[in-house]
C-alpha cells in the first residue's frame, strides 16, 4: 500500500457488504424464517443490525483524523469489531430452524463471511504492513534523537 494512499475500502468492496446485508435484513425482517427458541428471531434482527451499524463504520470518513498512524489503527479496529459482530450473528442465524428464507439467509451470512474473510483481510494484512512500517519509523525517529 503506498504511503500517500488514503485509508479507505474500495467503493465495490463496500458495495458488497452492503448488498449482504441488505439481504439479510430483508430477510430477518419480512422474510419466511422460522426457530423454536423463543426470541430468537428478535435477537437476530438485533444482530444483524448492529452489523450493519459496523460495516458502514468501514466506509466511514476518517480525514478528521490527524495522523496516518492514528486513521489506520482506527479502520483495523472498525474491521475487527465488524468481524466479531459477524460471529454474533450467525451464532444466532444457528438458531433459525425453518421457513422458505431459511436456505438464502444461511447463504447470504456465508457469502459475507468470506468477503470479511478474503477480500477485507487481504486490505487489513496491507493496513497491518503499512501500520508496522510507520511504527517501525517512529521508533527509528524516536532513537536519533
Amino acid at each position: 500500500m503506498d504511503a500517500s494512499e488514503d485509508v479507505t475500502l474500495p467503493a465495490s468492496l463496500i458495495t458488497a457488504l452492503r448488498a449482504r446485508w441488505r439481504l439479510l435484513i430483508d430477510i430477518a425482517v419480512w422474510g419466511d424464517i422460522k426457530s423454536d427458541q423463543l426470541g430468537l428471531l428478535s435477537r437476530l434482527r438485533k444482530r444483524i443490525l448492529e452489523l450493519g451499524e459496523r460495516l458502514k463504520s468501514l466506509d466511514a470518513d476518517r480525514s478528521w483524523i490527524p495522523k496516518r498512524r492514528e486513521r489506520i489503527k482506527n479502520l483495523l479496529g472498525s474491521c475487527l469489531s465488524a468481524r466479531d459482530t459477524l460471529s454474533l450473528a450467525e451464532r444466532a442465524a444457528q438458531g433459525v430452524t425453518g421457513g422458505h428464507d431459511a436456505s438464502v439467509l444461511s447463504q447470504t451470512f456465508v457469502d459475507l463471511h468470506e468477503i470479511m474473510t478474503t477480500e477485507l483481510l487481504k486490505h487489513e494484512n496491507a493496513w497491518a504492513d503499512t501500520l508496522q512500517a510507520l511504527n517501525k519509523g517512529s521508533l527509528e525517529e524516536d532513537q536519533e534523537t
